[in-house]
């Protein structure tokens, strides 16, 4: 093979084992909730009784963009000089079922307890400065007046809506 043919089978390899590796990654990247199981299989097997079967979810924080700072007329500063860092996430979750024995009926043998990962939505403090100084003031020679300065404390944001299910059901 020519060099130039060798340099171009090279190039081509490369890219498609690169768009290999980025669709291998793409759906681990993906996955908002990391599920954590609690194996009690071998306790169940030693015991000779059926035991609760639990697992947790686990949410993962994922750092938003900050917004820019927002020039207002008549200030030097910009109105956020330390802006808002937001932050999605979520709650964690637990789903539990336990068998319960000596219930009235053959339709209910095992109670279940659902909490589902809900989201979670916060914005870190930010601060709003102002300068002891006003803007250039035409009527003053183009020199700025002196004014009080300001500042200011933007309060962090919190916001979720978490929710439980409890229910009874024939198996785990």
């Amino acid at each position: 093979m020519k060099p130039t043919t060798r340099g171009t089978l090279a190039a081509v390899l490369t890219c498609v084992a690169a768009a290999a590796g980025a669709a291998v990654a793409t759906p681990a990247a993906a996955v908002d909730t990391v599920p954590v199981p609690l194996p009690l299989n071998g306790v169940e097997q030693s015991l000779g009784m059926e035991l609760p079967t639990a697992g947790a979810e686990i949410p993962l924080p994922v750092p938003g963009a900050p917004e820019g700072p927002r020039y207002v007329e008549g200030r030097l500063l910009p109105e956020r000089a330390v802006p808002q860092l937001p932050v999605g996430a979520g709650l964690p979750g637990l789903g539990l079922r336990a068998p319960v024995a000596e219930v009235p009926g053959d339709d209910f043998r095992h109670v279940g307890l659902d909490v589902p990962a809900s989201g979670l939505r916060t914005l870190g403090p930010g601060l709003a400065l102002d300068a002891p100084l006003t803007a250039p003031d035409p009527d003053n020679f183009g020199l700025p007046d002196p004014k009080l300065p300001q500042a200011g404390v933007i309060t962090p944001v919190l916001q979720a809506v978490p929710g439980a299910n409890l229910g009874l059901g024939q198996g785990l």
